[in-house]
């Protein structure tokens, strides 16, 4: 009776092993890959899974999303500037047989093909380009790594590059070509708002000079807006056109180089002109006649002139004496003209 007990007590142990090694539980995102004696039958999951003890094995395969970080990868760029990049990976399974069957372990596969794809696509690329435009560098590296996981029945749905970090002398040099740019553009700006100021203010001379009145206005309300605030000093501002006669007056009685000449006097004598005072009335006399001096010739009787002393004619003031015919040089050569 003894003996019959024990064998019942170990087939229940086995029965209860055997079911325990029969019986899966699977979530709502997994799935479970079935192998009868080696070969695969079916996809089954979520809930309660039945299985042949010994005969049946399962692999269980993850549906969700996995974000797998890219390790920085040392990447030259296209205008060799040396820099490190990492990025990040978003993938699912979308087919788990092949997930199983067709790659020994998609998760180490897709982060590889991920580091090659980054250093192979980086590398076509400038340092602006990597810096500027990483949307479309993200978007070739979804299609490319896309394109190599697919027979693997994984889905890459994104892949975002993180961070870029360049040498500190590029770092500089990238600062100083900022700091160049930002000041080429203040530069323009004010030169823009010095133009559009200078067009304003010609506009505003144009209107003012139509109308004198304007002006004084402008120079009350100028006078009204120094003196609202509370100052010690008033600057008064006085037009010169004001102070030019009494200043022209001074310098002419003190006979200072600011004197204004005397202006000549009209002509007298012959026909009247028309807008000039004093024209037309009779030459005054000269009070002091000019004497010619003694030794110039004195018109002698019957119109001839005196002949000078000398035996020649005195030639009158301001014209040259003829040189006297000097005889010819016998020494020289004849002319050629």
């Amino acid at each position: 009776m003894a003996v019959v007990v024990g064998i019942l007590v170990v087939i229940v142990l086995f029965a209860l092993i055997a079911l325990g090694l029969s019986v899966r539980v699977l979530r709502e995102y997994e799935r479970g890959v079935i192998f009868r004696l080696g070969r695969l039958i079916a996809t089954k999951g979520p809930g309660l899974i039945l299985l042949i003890p010994l005969i049946d094995r399962m692999v269980k395969v993850d549906l969700r999303t996995v974000t797998l970080n890219v390790p920085p990868q040392e990447v030259i760029t296209r205008d060799n500037v040396p820099c490190r990049v990492n990025a990040v990976a978003y993938f699912r399974v979308v087919d788990q047989n092949r997930a199983v069957v067709e790659v020994e372990n998609y998760l180490v596969a897709t982060s590889q093909i991920a580091q090659t794809a980054l250093r192979s696509v980086l590398g076509k690329a400038e340092l602006d380009q990597l810096l500027a435009d990483r949307e479309r560098l993200n978007e070739d590296l979804q299609k490319i790594i896309d394109e190599s996981t697919e027979p693997w029945g994984v889905k890459v749905t994104a892949v975002e590059i993180k961070d870029v970090e360049i040498p500190d002398q590029m770092q500089r040099a990238m600062a100083r070509q900022a700091e160049a740019e930002r000041e080429r553009r203040a530069k323009i700006i004010n030169s823009e708002g010095e133009f559009q100021a200078a067009q304003k203010l010609t506009d505003a001379a144009d209107i003012i000079s139509t109308n004198p009145a304007s002006l004084q206005l402008r120079y009350l309300q100028t006078l009204l807006e120094i003196g609202s605030n509370q100052n010690t000093t008033v600057v008064f501002p006085l037009p010169m056109d004001v102070l030019e006669p009494f200043i022209g007056r001074s310098d002419h009685n003190a006979g200072g180089s600011k004197a204004k000449p005397r202006p000549p006097a009209p002509p007298r004598g012959g026909e009247p002109v028309p807008g000039v005072e004093g024209s037309g009335l009779p030459p005054e006399d000269d009070p002091d006649p000019v004497v010619p001096p003694a030794d110039e010739a004195t018109p002698a009787p019957g119109g001839g002139a005196r002949p000078a002393p000398g035996g020649g004619a005195r030639p009158a003031p301001g014209v040259t004496p003829p040189e006297d015919d000097a005889p010819a040089d016998t020494d020289l050569p004849p002319s050629r003209s």
